[in-house]
This record gives structure tokens, sequence and C-alpha cells, in this order.
């Protein structure tokens, strides 16, 4: 690695944007270990521009089967991870987030009664295969007499997930529902102790996201210091390092695919995890673009990646007959009235299924 230049480089390849090699949400969940889900529709592309070929339609059969599965987990946020990581995810960090969550809890007079009761209500509502919208669920607290006001319903349902009782179901219109956690996710083999569960998970992130520090990993999962310091020390004989500018940087060197990043350009969707992985973005953003790419209440706007460079942000509006990409290009940076970014304008609509065409400028 060496030359910090190659960084971004590295990252891109490891982040299975560069060229990928994998052909399922699965595998990219599986590999990435969770993605951050909190735009849905966007969730959606983010598997798009990791997947040859693939299209929202195909995104959604895997939704809809329960083969990846969207619900809080890690800082905590919203998630895509692979079914069969998602109880370990969860025993990993339901305390945590339940942790997080106590003062306002507390402030919205949510004790540990009215949760109980809650989860029974919810449970009830979605036995023998029932998925129902969030307005479905709340609906049912509120029959139940259940106070739902002042964001009540968010914290009720969140719990609901950190118990194990509910996570993602089959999409309503095009919309994410909820299901019974039992009846989605099978309990499987995989009863990994809060040790393992440290170790697979840094394992999973450096070799997906890096080169990284620890204090990048330990921003994007959410755990002490102290934990992800151990997490790593338990990994070094299957990860290489390297210090540069007094930085140290982990990674995999088994990095899959190859090849070259010249004139590529990607749309990167928004809260991608090329930019939300790490707590120093330095490498691919330039301090004087980081309010433009991120706004000052961490809303991470969907990006334009040049060679590994974030060079602009871009915005979808429907159009009558189209999808209409507009764009704000950092700088003297206009690298994106080429073929390359004619490829990547032509790569979602593919995805969507639908013409997709830049705003005239």
């Amino acid at each position: 690695m060496t030359d910090p230049g190659n960084i971004p480089i590295l990252r891109t390849l490891s982040q299975q944007i560069g060229t990928p090699v994998l052909t399922t949400a699965a595998e990219v969940a599986g590999r990435m270990v969770a993605l951050q889900a909190q735009d849905y529709g966007m969730s959606k592309w983010a598997f798009g521009i990791r997947i040859p070929g693939s299209t929202e339609i195909m995104i959604d059969d895997e939704i809809d089967s329960g083969k990846i599965i969207r619900m809080h987990l890690l800082r905590p946020t919203w998630h895509f991870a692979a079914s069969a990581d998602v109880r370990w995810l969860l025993r990993l960090s339901s305390s945590h987030i339940k942790s997080a969550l106590k003062y306002r809890d507390r402030q919205l007079e949510l004790d540990e009664k009215i949760f109980t009761k809650c989860n029974s209500i919810i449970e009830k509502a979605l036995t023998q295969g029932e998925h129902l919208s969030r307005e479905g669920l709340i609906q049912e607290l509120k029959r139940s007499g259940i106070q739902i006001d002042e964001n009540r319903a968010s914290h009720i349902l969140v719990r609901a997930e950190m118990e194990g009782i509910i996570c993602s179901g089959k999409q309503k219109n095009g919309k994410p529902s909820y299901a019974l956690l039992e009846e989605r996710v099978p309990p499987g083999d995989r009863n990994l102790s809060k040790a393992e569960a440290l170790k697979e998970l840094a394992f999973r992130y450096f070799s997906s996201r890096g080169p990284a520090t620890i204090r990048d990993f330990a921003w994007w999962s959410g755990l002490p210091l102290s934990d992800s310091s151990l997490a790593v020390k338990h990994n070094s004989s299957r990860l290489v390092s390297e210090t540069i500018n007094d930085r140290t940087y982990w990674f995999n060197d088994a990095i899959p695919g190859t090849g070259h990043l010249n004139d590529k350009v990607h749309l990167l969707p928004s809260y991608d995890e090329f930019l939300i992985s790490y707590a120093d973005r330095s490498a691919s953003l330039a301090m004087a673009d980081n309010k433009k790419a991120i706004s000052s209440n961490g809303i991470f706007y969907p990006a334009i990646m040049t060679n590994g460079q974030i060079t602009g942000t871009w915005k979808r509006i429907a159009g009558k007959d189209a999808v209409i990409i507009s764009c704000k290009i950092f700088g003297d940076a206009w690298q994106c009235s080429g073929n390359a970014f004619g490829k990547a304008v032509n790569r979602y609509s593919e995805f969507l299924g639908k013409e997709v065409r830049p705003e005239a400028l």
C-alpha cells in the first residue's frame, strides 16, 4: 500500500465497487456484514452498484424471500444484513442499542412494563405469517390504548427488534413491512460467543472496507474502542497492517477483483458504505467538500465517485417519462460530462428498469 493515494483505490476494490465479483445481495451482505439502510430505496441501489447486471427487482426478490433482513443493528441505525448473520449481530449489539436509547425511553415514559405489553400486542398481530406495515402495527398499538405520539412508536418497534421479536417482512406496495423474526430467520447454528462475534465482525469489516483504522471500525460498529482494539488483536494473524503518517491501517491482502479505476464513475447512493464506513473520510473526500456531501446533522447525500474520489453529489427527480439525474459538481472536478458518467447513468437505468437521463446543463 505505502502510498496514501492507494487507500481509496483499495477501499473501492474491497467494497466491491471497482471490479465486483459477487452475484447476489445475500453474498454482498455476507461479505460486508451490514449495509446502512436508512434510505430504503437508495439502500437497494447500494447492492446494485456492487452486483454486475443486477436489477431492483432482483434485490426485491431477496428482500421478500428473507435472504437479506433489514433491522436496527450496530451504531444503531437501519441496516441490511444476510439472514444467516442477523441473530449473532443482534446478540452483539442489542444491549448497546437499548442502553443508547434508555435516556430517551425514560423521557417518553416507556418502561419495561409498557415494552412487555407492546411486544405482546405486536407478536399477536404478526402470528401465522402475517406481515404488517409500520402503519399497520401502529394501528394495533393504538387499538390497545398505547400512546404512539412524540416518536414513541419508533422506540417501541426498535425495542421489539432488540428483543428478537420482529424484523423486516415482505414488501407491501414497494414499502417495508414487519414480520416475526422467528418465522423469517431460522435459528441456525452460529451461536457465537461475544469474543467470537467481535472477532468475526472485525475480520469482515477490514476485509470488506480495508484499509481502515481501529478508530474507523469503532465508529462504524458502535463498539467501545477497547472492544474494537481487542477484536483486531484477535485477527492479527489473518489481517495485515501498515502505518502511514502515524496511522495504522488494517486490511485483508486477499482483495477480490482486480483492475484499475481510471475513468470510472459511480453514482453512490445516500449513506453508502464507501463514505459512512469510516470516521476519517479524507482519503476520498476533501475537507473543503465535506459539508457539500454530508449535512451538519449527518445526512449523507448521494455522491458521485470518480476514481475513488468524491467529486460531487446527485439526486433523482421523478420526471413524467424518465428519472432525471441532477448533479452538483465540486469545484472544477467536472468529469461527469464524458463517457464514464454516461456509463454510470446507464447502469442506474438498467437497475431501475426505467429511462434515466442527466438534467440538461
